[in-house]
């Protein structure tokens, strides 16, 4: 498995709308996006310097969603994914989980993971990855890896 992680750029637009706009895939997240509140998101989030979320691509090119990578405070990174629905239950989501810690690993960070209560998936993969439970901010539940 292949995916790739990329800047997001103004192409990326309708992809992100797609995604944004689904009212499944938004279930737990926030209410499904307009066209303006997406393109909003893209400006803010994904063409900001430094970026708040990239693209992902898989092995042909195509956009599956994309990747939230960020400073969460003075030593962690925030990660998380945001993935179509025609990807789910394929491993993408730990993939990218690995890759994420990875990254942030190289730089010397720790790892937040930051979700609504009923993620129940999102949980499952933080804790398959070593990231212990350390409250709840913001309505989320907020899980931490350190650095290894």
């Amino acid at each position: 498995m292949n995916l790739t992680i990329r800047k997001m750029n103004y192409a990326d637009f309708d992809d992100l709308y797609e995604l944004l706009s689904d009212p499944i895939i938004m279930e737990h997240i926030e209410p499904p996006f307009t066209k303006e509140r997406a393109a909003q998101f893209l400006e803010t989030a994904g063409l900001s310097n430094p970026s708040l979320i990239y693209s992902v691509e898989d092995e042909n090119g195509n956009f599956i969603g994309y990747v939230i990578y960020h400073d969460y405070d003075a030593e962690s990174k925030e990660i998380g994914w945001i993935l179509k629905r025609n990807v789910w239950g394929k491993g993408y989501a730990k993939k990218l989980t690995e890759q994420l810690i990875t990254r942030a690993d190289s730089e010397g960070k720790s790892v937040i993971i930051e979700c609504a209560p009923e993620q129940r998936v999102t949980k499952h993969i933080a804790e398959a990855f070593g990231f212990t439970y350390v409250g709840r901010h913001d309505g989320c539940d907020v899980y931490r890896r350190g650095r290894v």
